[in-house]
């Protein structure tokens, strides 16, 4: 071999090893770079595919307050929403009050997924504008606008519609303007557990075929300062009347002129008339004189109800021939006679005595009966054991109406719906539930898991404690079975 050829060998050989050390080097230097900056390297040296999303031009000027930014994305990458999208997102102020505000909307319950059909044309239903149209999920229509003079605006005032979607952008809206609370207010958060437990209640899709109260049960013991707890067994009367109260204040509603769902389901009205009586160890002569004052006349109180409140007669104290207590029974109309307008009831306070009566104005379309089983004194609590006999449907109250508002009331006929019945003493008793289901017209007993058929017939023999009776309109039959 001549030195020529031993010269050109080596000088390749020797640009070989250059040409492999500059490549070390650089895939050295790529890796640190990769190494501190993963996103940039990848976007340069990566024989992964890069896909931009780049904002167009006219968003870009619309929201020319907020800083602009390139969302860069893997193919290979899941989860759409990385970490610094994130980070600038929610330094953008555009993440967290868009969930916060999604996640505690309440009039998401009022949503009709029945109604709702997209494929009608996008125009206005009164203006036949397509220009900014909504869609109401509870109803289903199409309005223009949601200015405080627009039609979807007028619509929602109107019929107490709230959630709208934008046709064009597929955005929701909701207003819920009426319902205000006050800072640290925790009432609303019982609202908010009693509607998702009525969805996962009612909801057909339930992939379980059971549902757990426990979160409603932690915000009643939470709300009513743990007047009411899960450990221990309340009254059923007292659970009652604070929940529905609470409810209604919790939606926004007063005593005299905010109505809610509460109210216009259960409360109805009557007159209250007053008289004041003297003191029983006065003369006769000095009684009479009194009698004329008008510190002593009559006078008459309008006043709402959410239940009405049955007195039970005195249970008997003797036994009878067979060495046992009589366990009386009284009809329901005996005791339903308290609110005829005419029966006086006498009651004593600790200094003044009144005789009242009571007449019923308005009857809701659901009606609550407290039967009032319990008495207190200052040693103990007395149970009344008298079984109320009432029958299950057509329960006619329009008697016990006054005359000018029989004419308006149309619908006065009842049928009994759920029936609570109290077993055992006054401190260690417990509760039963008679429920009627309405698709087959069969009534179930519930106790605690436990549920079981039952007669009609059988209901009217336990000592019932509350009773919760339906208005039967105009095209509403007879139950099946009841």
């Amino acid at each position: 071999m001549s030195g020529r050829s031993k010269r050109e060998s080596r000088g390749s050989t020797r640009g070989k090893r250059e040409s492999e050390l500059r490549g070390s080097s650089g895939r050295v230097k790529r890796e640190r770079d990769r190494e501190r900056d993963p996103e940039a390297a990848s976007s340069r040296g990566s024989p992964v595919r890069v896909k931009r999303e780049v904002e167009p031009a006219s968003a870009r000027e619309a929201s020319s307050s907020l800083i602009p930014f390139v969302r860069v994305k893997r193919e290979r990458e899941v989860d759409e929403d990385s970490e610094p999208e994130r980070q600038v997102r929610a330094k953008n102020g555009r993440v967290d009050s868009e969930d916060r505000r999604s996640r505690h909307c309440p009039y998401l319950d009022t949503i009709n997924r029945s109604v709702l059909d997209f494929d009608f044309e996008k125009l206005c239903s009164i203006s036949l504008s397509h220009i900014n149209a909504y869609a109401c999920l509870v109803c289903g229509k199409y309005f223009q606008g949601r200015g405080l003079k627009s039609h979807a605006y007028i619509h929602s005032v109107q019929f107490s519609h709230h959630v709208f979607l934008n046709l064009h952008t597929l955005k929701f809206y909701y207003n819920y303007k009426n319902i205000k609370r006050p800072p640290g207010d925790i009432m609303f958060l019982l609202v908010q557990r009693f509607g998702e437990l009525m969805r996962k209640l009612w909801n057909p899709r339930n992939f379980k075929a059971h549902v757990s109260p426990h979160e409603m049960l932690q915000a009643v013991v939470l709300c009513s300062k743990k007047t009411f707890q899960i450990t221990k067994q309340g009254d059923g009367v007292d659970f009652l009347s604070w929940f529905l109260n609470a409810l209604h204040s919790a939606l926004g509603g007063t005593k005299k002129k905010k109505k809610t769902i509460v109210t216009d389901v259960f409360q109805g009205s009557m007159r209250i008339f007053t008289k004041k009586l003297p003191h029983p160890d006065l003369p006769a002569e000095e009684k009479e004189q009194l009698l004329h004052n008008d510190e002593y006349q009559e006078t008459m109180v309008e006043s709402t109800f959410m239940y009405l409140t049955l007195d039970l007669p005195t249970a008997p104290l003797y036994k009878d021939e067979k060495e046992q207590l009589i366990i009386p029974q009284v009809p329901l109309f005996n005791i339903l006679a308290k609110f005829n307008g005419v029966t006086e009831k006498e009651y004593k306070t600790y200094k003044e005595n009144f005789l009242k009566r009571f007449q019923l104005t308005k009857l809701p379309p659901y009606l609550i009966f407290c039967i009032k089983r319990f008495t207190k004194n200052n040693f103990f609590v007395e149970k009344n054991p008298t079984i109320v006999n009432f029958p299950i449907t057509n329960v006619d109250l329009r008697e016990y109406l006054s005359e000018e508002v029989q004419a308006v009331h149309k619908n006065t006929t009842y049928d009994l719906i759920a029936n609570i019945v109290h077993d055992g003493k006054p401190s260690e008793g417990s509760y039963r539930i008679h429920v009627l289901h309405h698709g087959t017209g069969k009534w179930y007993e519930l106790q605690d898991l436990q549920v079981t058929d039952i007669l009609p017939q059988m209901i009217t023999l336990s000592e019932a404690y509350i009773q919760i009776w339906k208005r039967r309109d105009n095209d509403e039959t007879n139950q099946q079975g009841a």
